[in-house]
């Protein structure tokens, strides 16, 4: 993996901002599920320990539906997704690319999330810490 640089990123209103370690070129996913597919979120899934919530805690609020594993946060004011728990993903998190502050380069890679139960195991590694 290439060496890693904190991208910075948050909400539409400024209210919630985080941080999130990122390789160059990172791997990223565009689901087909009923969720990401109304909201328009691509995914960077990253471990626990490459992402930071920087501000804004208490102004996130969470959704869960079908499993309830998912914790989907959404900023209390300007309703805006910028990363969730995912239930793929339970131990990190799933940033949206299209609230990072810079647009990146990114491997864009469809998932089928409308068959999730079939699919859900392929991204299982994302959240995995690298070998040193």
């Amino acid at each position: 993996m290439s060496a890693l640089a904190f991208k910075t990123g948050g909400c539409h209103c400024g209210r919630v901002r985080f941080e999130v370690a990122l390789p160059e070129r990172p791997e990223a996913h565009s689901c087909n599920c009923s969720m990401c597919s109304k909201v328009g979120f691509i995914h960077l899934i990253v471990p626990e320990s490459r992402f930071r919530l920087v501000q804004g805690e208490g102004e996130l609020v969470e959704y869960t539906f079908n499993s309830g594993v998912a914790r989907h946060l959404f900023c209390r004011t300007c309703g805006v997704k910028s990363f969730y728990r995912p239930r793929s993903n339970p131990d990190g998190w799933s940033v949206n690319a299209r609230c990072l502050d810079e647009a990146l380069d990114m491997d864009l890679t469809e998932f089928d999330g409308r068959n999730w139960e079939a699919n859900a195991a392929s991204l299982a590694h994302l959240s995995r810490e690298a070998a040193p």
